[in-house]
């Protein structure tokens, strides 16, 4: 879709590291105590604006606010890689923080009470956003029954994708209409390496992964991490199961070590520090795996700057799934803090339902930070891009209020939005949809067993390990730190959360 769809599935896994030190502005606009004042930390993949510049930013969000709301906003921009760490520590140390992201850490901020109850709230004060995201939606940000998060509105159901080189492929002549699944690469693979054996086949996507985590098909991970996951269930069963004793974790690792042996992976994916954007830059890498939640063609041409402008395409090679951390990894919460809690939430509902709000969060000033197309989309100004306009926010697209609210840039069309939309609305969905796990009680074994798939799983997934004589030693190393522990605790939290339905 637009250029700024550096997909959160993508951009999150990626973690793109800015690198920038995270600031706020001062106080916003007039400051005056009869107005409440609230405190948005949200994330950004784009520059740390100048805290003049972001102070233009507030000042126009609070002419809206302070006539609607009855608040005044300060802007806290964050960068990605800090943004967790950042949180935490200042939730911890007493700073103000009224509204932040989940991001992945959902079940971590509930367990150890630094979100606020929103269960008796949302009613009264964010009446529009609780109508828009629905109740199946809001189910993922529960927790004991209460709501604590409310889920970002985008394209949210990742749909696993090989992205590729176009023109390489047209030179080979690789017709990729056949490719359907995570097996059919492994011809392509094949034909690249036999005709450009300087060309690195399938370069990973992050640090250990090259694709095959989202590759398992319709699995849940139970609140955890995909990239280390710890008891999940498969399909339509509420059987909490070890994902490394399935014949599925089997056969994709067999999968890849055969690709690794055949020299079509990158050698050292389990250890490497550059993500796909990177490699594929460079101009020597054929595609990588990843899931996004757009349509092919705007997944592709999206995608085309970060990779060095070469001509991408994208081919869907499995289905999406949609599971409670799905929604609830990317969902916004009101800090258990926050002294302004209600006007916190009406803030919230504004970057769902105030078209002005979210576009002024992602995109700024109109005519200094953008320009409006005359078809409706929107622009950098002449001579400007993303890294030299005073604000923007445009790569945190799929993570701030309603995505379907926000302006578009590049290729947008009304049939892309349509299409997302639907994905949405008919991906399968876990039988578990709603349930979170608390580990709060299991903080010993977490840390143990995650050191052990630390150890083992990028290796297995890369192809550096072979499977037939590791996972039986990943799998024992996993219940000699804890492994049964965590599975058992899981089971029975989620056959009283199946029994209360």
């Amino acid at each position: 879709m637009i250029k700024r769809k550096n997909l959160l599935a993508a951009s999150l896994a990626m973690m793109m590291a800015i690198g920038t030190t995270a600031c706020g502005s001062s106080d916003s606009g007039s400051n005056n105590s009869e107005y409440d004042q609230v405190t948005y930390a949200y994330c950004t993949f784009n520059n740390i604006p100048t805290e003049e510049d972001l102070d233009e930013v507030e000042e126009a969000i609070n002419e809206i606010t302070r006539e609607k709301i009855g608040a005044e906003i300060t802007l806290m921009p964050i960068p990605i890689a800090e943004y967790s760490s950042k949180v935490n520590l200042a939730l911890q140390g007493g700073e103000k923080i009224d509204v932040f992201e989940s991001l992945g850490d959902f079940n971590s901020y509930v367990s150890n009470d630094m979100c606020y109850d929103l269960t008796d709230l949302i009613d009264e004060y964010a009446p529009g956003t609780k109508e828009l995201v629905g109740d199946e939606w809001l189910n993922a940000c529960t927790s004991n029954g209460s709501l604590y998060g409310i889920p970002t509105m985008k394209p949210v159901a990742l749909t696993p994708m090989f992205i590729y080189r176009q023109d390489i492929a047209d030179e080979l002549g690789i017709d990729m209409s056949n490719v359907n699944s995570i097996y059919d690469i492994t011809e392509v693979l094949e034909k690249v390496k036999a005709e450009k054996p300087e060309m690195t086949p399938l370069t990973a996507v992050q640090t250990g992964e090259i694709g095959l985590s989202t590759n398992y098909g319709e699995v849940d991970f139970l609140n955890d991490d995909r990239y280390k996951p710890i008891g999940i269930l498969e399909g339509d069963s509420l059987e909490v199961t070890d994902l490394y004793s399935t014949d599925t974790f089997y056969d994709l690792c067999k999968l890849v070590r055969g690709w690794y042996n055949d020299g079509l992976v990158m050698k050292d994916a389990a250890t490497t520090t550059s993500a796909a954007a990177e490699t594929m830059s460079a101009g020597n890498s054929f595609g990588y795996i990843a899931a996004y939640s757009y349509p092919e063609e705007d997944t592709a041409a999206s995608l085309e700057a970060q990779c060095g402008g070469y001509d991408l395409s994208a081919k869907i090679i499995g289905d999406a799934y949609l599971s409670t951390s799905d929604l609830n990894a990317v969902s916004f919460m009101v800090a258990s803090t926050s002294d302004v809690p209600e006007a916190a939430l009406k803030f919230l509902d504004l970057t769902y339902t105030d078209k002005d709000i979210v576009n002024l969060l992602i995109y700024g000033i109109e005519g200094r930070d953008y320009v409006m197309q005359e078809d409706g989309s929107v622009a950098y100004p002449e001579g400007e891009d993303a890294s030299t306009v005073p604000y923007t926010a445009q790569l945190s697209c799929g993570t701030l209020g309603n995505f379907f609210n926000m302006y578009q840039m590049g290729i947008a069309t009304p049939e892309s939005l349509e299409w997302e939309l639907e994905q949405n609305q008919t991906a399968k969905t876990s039988p578990a949809m709603g349930f979170t796990f608390d580990s709060s009680s299991l903080k010993t074994q977490y840390t143990a067993v995650q050191n052990v798939i630390s150890q083992y799983l990028p290796g297995l997934i890369c192809g550096s390990l072979d499977p037939d004589t590791e996972i039986d030693k990943f799998v024992n190393a996993l219940n000699d730190a804890g492994y049964q522990d965590i599975l058992q605790a899981k089971q029975e939290q989620l056959d009283a959360w199946v029994a209360e339905q």
